[in-house]
Order: C-alpha cells, then structure tokens, then sequence
C-alpha cells in the first residue's frame, strides 16, 4: 500500500512514543530499552511506530503495541500503525545507558555488552545489584520472565535478576 505522502520523522510522535513503559520491566521505557526504532507522520496525522521485539515470541510485543496505540491517540493523532521487525535483530547492545542503570536501581543486573562478531561470552559470574559482589551464583536460568535469569549473591544472600545478555 502505497502511502500519498512523504513521511517525515516527526519529534513529538518519537517523545510521546518513548515514554511507553516495557510491561515487563516497568522501570524502563521502550526507548530504554533500544526496542523503539523508528517513529514517522505523515501530512494527515498518521503516525507509523517501528518496534523490534527483545526475542522472538516476545509476549509483551502485543501490550506494547496496544500502549503505543492509546499514548498515541491520546496526543490527538488520528491513525497510529505499530509494524515489529525483527532485522537488525535488537541485543542488550541496544540498551542504552540509563536503561541500564534504571535495571540496576531496580535490583536487576543489566547485562554486559556484546557485540557482533566477537567471541560469545561465557558468564561466571554477575555483579550483585544490591551490595556490588561479584560472589554470585545463577540459580535458575529463568526468573520472572524469560528474559531474565535468577542469580543470588552469596556475601549479601540476597536474590535478583539479571537481564540475559542476547
């Protein structure tokens, strides 16, 4: 479908948009989280919203669209489109840096970088949040949702999550 006007990124349409919380994570928006890519509107005031989920199968995808949607329609504009791309493929390299430490005042490990191409990272261990110990075990490799592996410090005892690294 071929649109009747060029569309052009519009800055009011990305802040409204940027301000979605992860259902999720509710500490950290969708910009946070590098998963917004792409904001635009055309003459008319429909607004085309591109997201990337943070893995295939992403349950959230479905509430951060509807979200997106309402925050949208509530500025005033009349038609808003939420299209998911999976390419680039997003990682916790999309993270930025006060989504990171938004996790980590939370109580969740932020995970560390990883960059195409390098050799894939084997994980010993992950800084406690609490107390800052790297005398941590995994617990589980899943904590409260899927994205997240449940690790516990063995100077502080305290359980937390940590963000998998992708």
């Amino acid at each position: 479908m071929a649109r009747t006007t060029a569309p052009t990124t519009m800055p009011r349409a990305r802040g409204i948009a940027a301000t979605v919380l992860d259902p999720e994570l509710p500490m950290v928006t969708i910009e946070d989280l590098g998963i917004l890519r792409d904001v635009t509107e055309d003459d008319q005031g429909r607004v085309h919203v591109t997201i990337t989920p943070t893995y295939s199968g992403c349950p959230a995808m479905e509430t951060i669209r509807d979200d997106l949607v309402d925050s949208l329609t509530l500025a005033g504009y009349q038609r808003v489109d939420v299209e998911f791309v999976l390419s680039p493929a997003w990682s916790t390299d999309d993270l930025t840096d006060a989504g990171r430490q938004k996790l980590a005042r939370a109580g969740i490990a932020p995970p560390g970088p990883v960059r195409v191409g390098d050799p894939v990272a084997l994980t010993l261990s992950v800084r406690c949040p609490q107390c800052g110990s790297l005398d941590t075990r995994e617990s589980s490799r899943f904590g409260s949702t899927a994205c997240k592996s449940l690790w516990v410090c063995r100077a502080c005892r305290e359980p937390f999550d940590h963000f998998k690294a992708l």
